[in-house]
């Protein structure tokens, strides 16, 4: 089964719930070409196993998603310490094939009132992990619609967070991600910029109106210094992001110019 396939049972098992429901993560990225705004790029989607479906931590979740994943033929797999434990649903092998994770903001400390680790929550009958900054994904999420010409045999209009929201948390994390993961987000944020190079004026509308003005003076401070350390200089960052895709050549130099001018550009504004 294609990552498209097992993606569209996916959208199937949760179309009940797709108006609580924003994609985020690889598959927001892929999907993005398919929204009006987008340039259509000449190289392939950068591929990903995984499919980050996050939700806001108010939102009322009615009927049982794990049901509708499970009649679907996806399989739960529970692991962690955590209560509830972490999930995973997953299709085809299990080392190389596709799965889902649910995702929620964590607000506060991080401790329950018992002193545990506040990492989880159930919801619909499902686990969702609770991560930082995940609140900046569910700011005016955009709408994007598949349908046969994207290989769906049914339409299904889907939520993804939207490029300027995708972009500050990947800025937000960076510090915190492992080296390979730290080239990956920089490789989507440079292709998000791709996409999107003629819109860069709408693009900062959404930041100035939407994204803004939600941040803390500490996600604003992490911000300024993200774009400051770590894309006004070539990094081994930017030389291992490069080496990523197998169909295009990139160029280290040429794609760090390319962000810091994309980030001036977008993130301009009042403070």
């Amino acid at each position: 089964m294609s990552d498209l396939d097992a993606f569209a049972k996916l959208v199937g098992a949760l179309s009940p719930w797709q108006e609580d429901l924003v994609f985020i993560g690889g598959w927001a990225h892929r999907l993005y070409r398919h929204h009006h705004l987008a340039e259509q790029p000449n190289h392939r989607p950068l591929l990903t196993r995984d499919a980050d479906v996050a939700f806001a931590d108010g939102a009322r979740l009615e009927g049982n998603i794990r049901t509708a994943l499970l009649d679907a033929g996806f399989r739960e797999q529970l692991s962690g310490r955590h209560r509830p434990p972490v999930s995973q649903y997953t299709l085809g092998d299990e080392n190389a094939g596709f799965y889902a994770e649910f995702l929620t903001p964590l607000h506060g400390s991080g401790l329950r009132r018992n002193g545990a680790m506040d990492a989880t929550t159930k919801a619909a009958g499902i686990t969702a992990q609770k991560l930082r900054h995940l609140e900046l994904l569910l700011i005016q999420p955009w709408q994007v619609t598949v349908g046969p010409d994207q290989d769906f045999a049914r339409p299904a209009h889907l939520k993804v967070a939207n490029p300027v929201a995708f972009i500050v948390q990947k800025l937000l994390i960076h510090e915190d991600r492992p080296p390979h993961k730290r080239a990956q987000d920089v490789l989507y944020i440079h292709d998000t910029f791709a996409l999107f190079g003629a819109r860069f004026p709408a693009l900062n509308a959404l930041w100035l109106q939407h994204l803004q003005p939600t941040l803390t003076p500490r996600q604003a401070r992490s911000v300024t210094q993200c774009t400051q350390t770590h894309f006004h200089t070539v990094t081994d960052t930017f030389r291992s992001a490069a080496r990523i895709p197998q169909d295009r050549t990139l160029d280290p130099g040429r794609m760090q110019a390319f962000c810091a001018l994309a980030l001036e550009e977008i993130l301009a504004g009042r403070s």
